[in-house]
């Protein structure tokens, strides 16, 4: 509830990310479209209020009870924003290492913990000697971020989760995070949830872009089709907000401040900021259309494109109000 509004965070949210290979996928969008809210329910901190999250073949429902918490974080680690929260002030950080290779029985020794540990920092370009013994406050935000990261390797996951990774890290040093996720993909044969606003970071890693706008779905597909080819509006507001060399910055659009009426909007939840926009999108709730193999987008202005039919994939089916998902990869 917000001032006495029901707002449905994530609202009807369907896609499928390929499991053939190891991949990136972005969720971008401003803040207050739905993405934390998503990556919480992922990481089973939040559950949503009707429908399924599917890893490999698995809903996460099966990790309901409380003695399969250690199989789900053997299988999902997060890495989250600020990475000064994730440590305590208190205990050195290779005490949080070595208590994530032992209680997830990833080493069965402390020794055998140190090696993977030294490993897992190397990965991430940092020394044991240079952690091992270190108080939080002695490392920079970056520095941590990258802990945090070897943290995540640990047990070698099939998904990390990485929420904002970059907010609260120095602009100078952000590509040096983000190119880890990109290099850590193939090495550690590892899938990354990237949540993010950072679009120029974002559209540079991702091997799949879904946007999101006010707990809704709106584009989905593969990051060089989107970043060539954006096909929904605020997708090209989006992009459009990224400064470019030579390029001057003049926008028919602009993005306001959080507005929870646009929440329990009937038709199109962006029809109020669109220049596209028709009769249709302020009375009609758009269907998911498929563009290509490759793109989709929930979107009027491609109304000549066939919808998404066929099993769990329309994107035009009834489902109930509340945190809906259908998260599979």
């Amino acid at each position: 509830m917000l001032l006495g509004s029901k707002i449905t965070a994530v609202d009807r949210l369907d896609l499928t990310l390929p499991g053939d290979k190891p991949q990136i996928m972005s969720i971008v969008g401003e803040s207050g479209c739905g993405k934390t809210t998503l990556a919480k329910m992922v990481l089973r901190l939040l559950a949503p209020s009707f429908g399924d999250i599917v890893i490999e073949g698995t809903p996460l429902s099966h990790y309901a009870k409380r003695k399969q918490r250690k199989a789900f974080l053997q299988k999902v680690q997060p890495i989250f924003q600020n990475p000064f929260s994730t440590f305590s002030a208190k205990k050195t950080v290779d005490t949080y290492l070595y208590e994530t290779a032992l209680n997830l029985d990833v080493a069965a020794t402390r020794q055998e913990a140190k090696a993977i540990i030294a490993d897992v920092l190397k990965s991430v370009g940092l020394d044991f000697a240079g952690v091992a013994g270190k108080y939080p406050n002695q490392f920079s935000g970056g520095e941590l971020q990258r802990i945090s990261i070897a943290r995540a390797l640990i047990p070698k996951p099939r998904l990390i989760v990485a929420d904002e990774p970059v907010a609260m890290i120095d602009a100078s040093l952000r590509m040096n995070v983000v190119n880890l996720f990109k290099k850590l993909k193939d090495e550690y044969n590892v899938n990354f949830i990237y949540i993010t606003h950072d679009l120029s970071t974002a559209y540079y890693v991702s091997d799949y872009i879904a946007t999101m706008y006010r707990g809704k779905l709106i584009e989905f597909g593969k990051a060089k089709e989107i970043l060539n080819h954006p096909a929904h509006p605020y997708t090209e507001l989006l992009l459009d907000s990224i400064p470019r060399v030579g390029k001057k910055w003049d926008r028919d659009m602009a993005l306001l401040d959080f507005e929870s009426k646009e929440y329990g909007l009937g038709g199109c939840k962006f029809a109020g900021r669109c220049v596209y926009a028709k009769e249709i999108c302020r009375s009609t709730p758009p269907g998911m259309l498929q563009l290509n193999p490759d793109h989709q987008v929930l979107c009027f202005k491609h109304s000549d494109y066939q919808a998404v039919t066929g099993g769990e994939r329309s994107g035009a089916r009834d489902v109930p109000q509340g945190n809906t998902s259908h998260l599979n990869m």
